[in-house]
């Protein structure tokens, strides 16, 4: 009997021995909440997950280059490729995780058919959010972009305006802020639900569900066949967090798997 608990305590501390500890950054919002049930999910699988939050876009990457996080989940596809072409960044996608369809916000209209003459748009400053939520003005017919644009159009790429809108870049975490003075605010989900925000409820339009910005895991190239990798994206994409997703967020927030 005492051999038998020797070996067990043993075999308990091995186990512990062979867990691995990582650190993820994500953002504010859904990406922070879905990673805390990645981590309930991950720690049986031997999986330590340190989660730290960022308030913009632009730290995550740098981290990850730097070295200070081994994982980050808080983009989507194009806006990583073009943190790498600017930045120089060497990152790599590892798993698909969510999409968020980007919404039209108001706190002076309630349907986009009322949209004033001259109104005051604002949208991120980053050029991937900053040209999604161009396009999402060009699919609802307020806006033409110039041909060639791609996914990152800028206010200068804008060839017709019929109600001259007037633009205003904001970085993402500030837009729902300007809704005081802003006639419509185009907002990305994660800080649509930071600060209150229901994009079921109380978006004006939204994004259709096809669109390609779906988020990704990344990590440094280099280590994406590190055995931790396999099991953070197993965890993210397991169907407890799925369940979780549809739960918690009702529509607002589709899985990628």
């Amino acid at each position: 009997m005492l051999r038998l608990t020797t070996f067990v305590s043993a075999l308990a501390l091995g186990t512990a021995a062979m867990a691995e500890d990582i650190t993820v950054g994500v953002s504010p919002g859904e990406h922070g909440e879905i990673m805390e049930e990645v981590a309930k999910v991950a720690e049986p699988m031997g999986l330590n997950i340190e989660i730290v939050e960022f308030s913009d876009y632009v730290v995550p990457n740098q981290a990850l280059a730097d070295g200070d996080l081994d994982a980050n989940s808080f983009q989507h596809r194009p806006y990583l490729e073009n943190q790498m072409k600017d930045r120089g960044f060497d990152l790599v996608e590892v798993g698909t995780t969510i999409t968020t369809p980007m919404g039209i916000y108001s706190d002076k209209i309630e349907d986009m058919a009322n949209l004033p003459e001259g109104a005051q748009v604002a949208i991120p400053n980053d050029p991937t959010n900053g040209g999604r939520a161009l396009l999402l003005l060009q699919d609802l017919g307020l806006i033409t972009l110039a041909e060639g644009t791609g996914l990152v159009p800028s206010p200068l790429d804008v060839s017709e305006n019929p109600k001259n809108l007037n633009f205003t870049e904001l970085d993402a975490a500030q837009l729902p802020r300007a809704l005081a003075d802003a006639d419509i605010a185009i907002i990305n989900t994660n800080y649509a639900l930071a600060s209150g925000l229901s994009p079921k409820a109380d978006a004006i339009a939204m994004e259709k569900a096809d669109s390609p910005y779906v988020n990704i895991i990344v990590v440094q190239q280099g280590r994406q066949e590190e055995p931790w990798v396999k099991t953070l994206v197993e965890a993210y994409q397991s169907p407890e967090v799925k369940a979780f997703i549809d739960r918690k967020y009702d529509g607002a927030v589709l899985t990628s798997w």
